[in-house]
């Protein structure tokens, strides 16, 4: 149909030619400073395939004489980092869930109902974005170890179930959303609910991966918190583990480069795959920098 139309308004037959990328001014500005982003993860990769004795040296040569995988090797054998691994996947997929059903019945219900305090609720809690991390651990602390969850691993993901930040993120996507969408649904005779389930979550796709990727991001290289709830060596979350390679005495660099290398990886490719919705979300909600 569309092959068809562009040749009867040009008078062509075939497929309509293909835009030619175009490089600018900005390409010229932007690619030194994608470089020297990139080059730490790429004396990450190649320090993890360095020589242990090459990595003590200071300073340590960007390009290693020989490559090696014994890093990763030791790692596999002499860690569990595959519990780890585990430990984190298991976090963050709870903590990706359970924002998106949490943080998106939140942002919609800002965004499109009215109700009493609507606009009081919602600035208090995106006032708590304001608030630092630091001061709030004592007192989850005191919470989570009164409930009994302190040194599991339901302390590394609870506090993930939901955010501020979240939920102001699917509201102002679910603003950008024309409301005669939802009004053409409510005359076919749909209610609210099923309006937001099968009319606007489609159409929030791009909002959903990137509220996912924010909570990867967050979830899987939480540090402090984790740090401080949990004690046993079979749940620790891959940054822990990865921490505890690193001591005043001996830091084991061929360890800590490889697994580096392996907590990063994950959420490389994850990003991969959702930079377009990335993209299309903070252009779609006013949030462009």
């Amino acid at each position: 149909m569309v092959l068809n139309t562009y040749a009867i308004m040009t008078g062509r037959t075939g497929r309509p030619p293909r835009r030619r990328k175009r490089f600018s001014g900005w390409h010229l500005v932007l690619a030194p400073i994608a470089l020297i982003f990139v080059i730490p993860f790429a004396q990450m990769i190649l320090a993890s395939l360095s020589p242990a004795d090459e990595l003590v040296k200071f300073p340590p040569p960007f390009v290693p004489s020989r490559f090696t995988l014994d890093g990763f090797i030791a790692l596999f054998t002499t860690t569990d980092i595959l519990i780890w691994l585990m430990n984190s996947v298991i976090v963050s997929v709870i903590a990706i869930v359970a924002h998106v059903i949490l943080c998106s019945l939140a942002g919609y219900g800002f965004a499109r109902l009215r109700f009493r305090g609507r606009n009081v609720g919602f600035f208090m809690i995106v006032a708590t974005i304001m608030i630092p991390t630091q001061l709030l651990m004592i007192p989850t602390y005191v919470m989570f170890s009164k409930l009994g969850i302190i040194n599991t691993l339901s302390a590394a993901f609870v506090p993930w179930l939901a955010s501020a930040f979240g939920i102001f993120l699917m509201r102002q996507f679910f603003l950008s959303i024309p409301a005669e969408i939802e009004e053409a649904a409510a005359l076919d005779g749909a209610n609210r609910l099923q309006t937001f389930l099968r009319v606007v979550l489609p159409l929030a796709k791009p909002a959903i991966a990137t509220l996912a990727i924010f909570t990867l991001l967050s979830s899987w290289n939480d540090l402090i918190w984790p740090l401080i709830a949990i004690n046993d060596d079979s749940i620790f979350t891959v940054q822990l583990g990865i921490a505890n390679f690193q001591s005043t005495r001996r830091t084991q660099w061929e360890l800590l480069m490889a697994g580096n290398v392996i907590a990063t990886a994950p959420l490389v490719i994850f990003f991969l795959f959702a930079q377009k919705q990335f993209v299309q979300t903070m252009t779609m909600s006013g949030m462009k920098g």
